[in-house]
């Protein structure tokens, strides 16, 4: 497999990819550049051994189901291979081991590690305790960059780009790191943002003030329905019963948005529907055989864009 759009314009190798407010436009755009060209070696159509001889370590202190995967499909896709954890009590932490030692362990044993943690800042913590590429998989309520990368490219794809779109992300915007995530990213295209969240959920001030710096124009309320008509895409996550302190706080809101073909009839025939899953109750299952739906799609773009990111990482050329 030979790949020549990266050439001498720029190069990620040997980076960490902690934060999505790290890449620039031109970073995005080239990522999902990429991504395009592995979609065939994603799906199995063709193959390549770009990465022939490396090895992906995931270190997953929280659960995960696509995330985890979808890495490890990516690094099966390119001839790689995986080595890693998916619970802490499998491990040397459960002996009292500090982060610190388990990624200088991981360091030896591979090229690339990849990090999932409850705590904010953890992946960042990691890649100052090592000399090879961490890629942040999802850390507490901070960021999750690679899904961010997806999900435009899940926009880019559909939509045939970025710039002109309304955006609108319902559902718990204060603890969620995908909408996090996403929210810093599309300040660097020409959208408008809906937030719609109950008051005890809506996106943290820090996150609109940045947006609003940058020019864009944000909408928040707590209504759906105001919303939908205008919606060009329907940004849906779940109420996350994990983040909350007190589960008393998580009842008072839970189920508070659903997504069904009702609901749908009154936006934009062209209007797609992500999620960054899983969901419980918040999209019914009719809407799975919609036109809108896009969550299933979303979700195998990840492996195409870790492919893109793996390869970007750890090789010059291609």
């Amino acid at each position: 497999m030979s790949i020549s759009i990266f050439g001498e314009i720029m190069t990620f190798l040997g980076k960490d990819i902690i934060s999505i407010k790290d890449f620039s436009r031109d970073d995005i755009e080239e990522v999902l550049k990429v991504s395009e060209t592995m979609v065939p070696y994603a799906k199995g159509h063709e193959k390549c051994k770009l990465m022939d001889g490396k090895v992906l370590s995931t270190l997953f202190f929280e659960p995960s189901t696509r995330t985890k995967l979808s890495f490890e499909s990516a690094m099966s896709r390119l001839g790689g291979s995986c080595i890693g954890f998916s619970e802490v009590s499998g491990t040397s932490l459960a002996k009292g081991e500090t982060l610190a030692d388990t990624i200088k362990m991981a360091e030896c044993y591979s090229d690339v590690i990849v990090i999932r943690h409850p705590q904010e800042g953890a992946a960042r913590l990691a890649a100052e305790f090592s000399l090879k590429p961490v890629i942040n998989a999802g850390d507490g309520a901070g960021q999750h960059p690679t899904q961010t990368l997806l999900d435009l490219f899940t926009i880019k794809d559909e939509k045939k780009k970025i710039d002109g779109n309304s955006i609108t992300l319902v559902g718990d915007l204060k603890y969620g790191r995908t909408v996090h995530s996403l929210s810093y990213a599309l300040s660097l295209f020409d959208v408008e943002l809906n937030f719609v969240a109950p008051p005890t959920l809506q996106m943290p001030n820090e996150v609109v003030s940045y947006l609003k710096e940058k020019g864009k124009k944000v909408t928040q309320t707590s209504s759906l329905e105001d919303v939908i008509p205008s919606a060009d895409v329907l940004y849906v996550t779940r109420i996350q019963k994990e983040r909350f302190p007190d589960v008393e706080d998580y009842l008072k809101v839970a189920n508070i948005y659903r997504v069904d073909e009702e609901l749908l009839s009154k936006g934009k025939k062209s209007m797609i529907v992500m999620h960054p899953l899983p969901r419980v109750n918040e999209i019914s299952p009719g809407v799975d055989k919609t036109p809108h739906a896009l969550y299933f799609k979303q979700a195998f773009n990840g492996v195409a864009v870790r492919m893109a990111l793996l390869t970007m990482v750890l090789l010059e050329r291609w």
